[in-house]
């Protein structure tokens, strides 16, 4: 891997939480991701898997080290530079959608843009209908969350993951509150948007069948990178 390939790139970051007695979650990381990758990161619970995608995704500072977003250091920025960042270079996916309940499904998809503001109105409903038809959501534009079934719900949280354009998706257990047919869907659309899209995918998992379709696969144990972890057997 080159320095050049890299759109994230992590040197040396711990992440400590002040206290009577400090609790470290990620300990001493060194990481490289490429552009186009799909990366699963696994590793037991506890281990601090989430705790390192949060960092990656500008959703936490770490207390040591750096963490470079295609080719930015983000060392030191505040609040709203890193706000700026996250809007214009990552989408983020959760096992728990976090859909908002009273909107329609094509107005979540909006609000990404619309916080962005680099779409006028009618171009960004434009592509919010785009993406939902992409990912199979034709003539469910108009339903709010609760009027949708598991499967869709994630398969609009990725059409707003994508609102942007973003550079990086960002998937914290996306298949761990679905069934399996519908796990097996939203797997695949994630592998598509390395393979049809050039997104670069970062998922964290406990499935081992969603990991195995990823390109690298990360361990995590006790905060450090354990490149010798692997699954127990199922």
């Amino acid at each position: 891997m080159s320095a050049d390939a890299a759109v994230i790139r992590v040197e040396g970051v711990s992440r400590t939480l002040e206290g009577e007695v400090p609790v470290t979650l990620v300990r001493e990381v060194n990481l490289q991701i490429d552009r186009g990758e799909f990366v699963a990161v696994m590793g037991p619970s506890g281990s601090g898997k989430s705790s390192l995608l949060y960092l990656l995704g500008l959703l936490d500072v770490p207390t040591r080290g750096s963490i470079v977003i295609d080719g930015e250091d983000t060392t030191g920025f505040d609040d709203d530079r890193l706000t700026d960042l996250r809007l214009a270079k990552l989408g983020y996916v959760f096992q728990f959608h976090f859909l908002l309940a009273e909107f329609s499904a094509l107005d979540n998809v909006m609000l990404p843009m619309r916080k962005l503001g680099r779409l006028g109105d009618e171009a960004a409903r434009t592509r919010a209908h785009e993406l939902l038809d992409r990912l199979g959501l034709q003539g469910q534009h108009g339903k709010r969350p609760g009027q949708l079934s598991g499967g869709q719900r994630q398969r609009v949280a990725i059409a707003r993951a994508l609102a942007n354009d973003p550079l990086v998706i960002l998937a914290d257990e996306p298949t761990g509150n679905l069934d399996s047919a519908s796990s097996a869907n939203v797997r695949e659309i994630l592998h598509a948007l390395t393979r049809d899209f050039s997104k670069t995918v970062v998922a964290v998992t406990h499935d081992a069948g969603f990991a195995s379709a990823a390109d690298r696969r990360i361990g995590i144990v006790d905060g450090r990178i354990d490149l010798a972890w692997r699954p127990e057997p199922v």
